[in-house]
């Protein structure tokens, strides 16, 4: 069980595959991280992913999917 108190802002969301898919802007409710719209591919909206998604939390967030998996399946937010 992952701690989300220990996921904070800025840090590199890693993928299964040692991508960087993003940045973390905060958290959105309980369920979702909000990526900053910086560490988009595009650089003007922002991702979430489920919280279900992170293995474990250090000096950044890992996830137990692939970089792929991650952006085929991501939510697409608002600019």
């Amino acid at each position: 069980m992952v701690d989300h108190s220990e996921i904070k802002e800025h840090m590199d969301v890693i993928s299964s595959d040692k991508k960087v898919v993003g940045k973390v802007d905060h958290l959105e409710g309980t369920d979702k991280i909000k990526l900053t719209k910086q560490s988009s591919p595009d650089g003007q909206h922002h991702h979430f992913i489920p919280i279900e998604w992170v293995d474990h939390v250090d000096e950044h967030v890992h996830l137990t999917k692939s970089g792929d998996d991650v952006t085929a399946h991501w939510q697409h937010g608002q600019s």
